[in-house]
């Protein structure tokens, strides 16, 4: 797929995400943004950039512990949220910047956090963005990743992925945990220090923040029923009557820089 091709439908599916993808309760986890804030390290002195922020969830929970905190996103609507999000909470001290994350529009070393969430799995090019990333992160600094680990198993990976993209028309490919460690080596930063947590939900749940072409959303339903039997999503499924619970597994990667 060429990269404006992508582009397009990166737009097409956050413009109508916005909102449910920002409020829905498992992503706007304030343990799971905690997490991340705490494995950074962050502090008063400390400066961040959120790359693809989507509506301001890792912004507004950074800045209410560090000086600045800035999100660049390519869609307008997210920005829209996230700006209505930081209203919301009072906080002064962030920015935002409609922006292409695979050039970043920041001097070397502008900021000492340099962060990403939920979001590698739509990059076409994961590495040019990392090393973004580690670009405008300042010399000892931190660079965090936070993304669905894959299966390790290449077939329920290759499964999960084909679900995924079903679901989410711009989704690439979700990556196991060791390929995303790599990411960090093959962008000049040392190897990552790792934690983990499960993003848990219903898939009903799960769809109404998603837009899958027509007649998908049976397909997926599918899929995540079948998996119950034979795990071959590679994720945690529970069938409950008619209600499917499951379980992203979530890798928090933080290097220093």
């Amino acid at each position: 797929m060429s990269t404006s091709s992508h582009r397009d439908l990166i737009l097409d599916q956050f413009t109508r995400q916005a909102t449910p993808f920002s409020t829905a309760k498992s992503i706007a986890s304030e343990d799971a943004l905690r997490l991340l804030v705490e494995a950074c390290a962050a502090g008063p002195a400390d400066t961040v950039l959120d790359v693809a922020c989507g509506g301001g969830l890792v912004v507004c929970a950074f800045a209410q512990v560090v000086r600045r905190a800035e999100g660049i996103d390519i869609t307008p609507a997210m920005l829209d949220r996230a700006r209505a999000l930081a209203a919301e909470k009072g906080l002064a001290n962030t920015s935002w910047r409609q922006g292409d994350v695979t050039s970043l529009p920041y001097p070397d070393g502008a900021f000492s956090i340099v962060t990403s969430r939920f979001t590698f799995h739509h990059f076409q090019d994961p590495l040019a963005v990392l090393r973004e990333m580690r670009r405008v992160c300042a010399p000892g600094g931190r660079v965090a990743v936070v993304d669905t680990d894959a299966s390790a198993d290449p077939a329920k990976a290759a499964e999960f992925n084909r679900m995924e993209l079903l679901r989410d028309p711009s989704h690439v490919r979700a990556m196991p945990g060791a390929e995303l460690i790599g990411l960090f080596e093959a962008a000049g930063l040392p190897r990552p220090r790792r934690s983990s947590y499960e993003l848990r939900d219903e898939v009903d749940n799960l769809l109404k923040r998603s837009f899958p072409n027509p007649g998908d959303d049976d397909k997926i339903r599918a899929l995540f029923r079948a998996s119950a039997t034979d795990d071959r999503l590679g994720i945690p499924i529970r069938l409950e009557g008619q209600t499917i619970h499951y379980a992203y597994p979530v890798a928090v990667l933080v290097a220093d820089r």
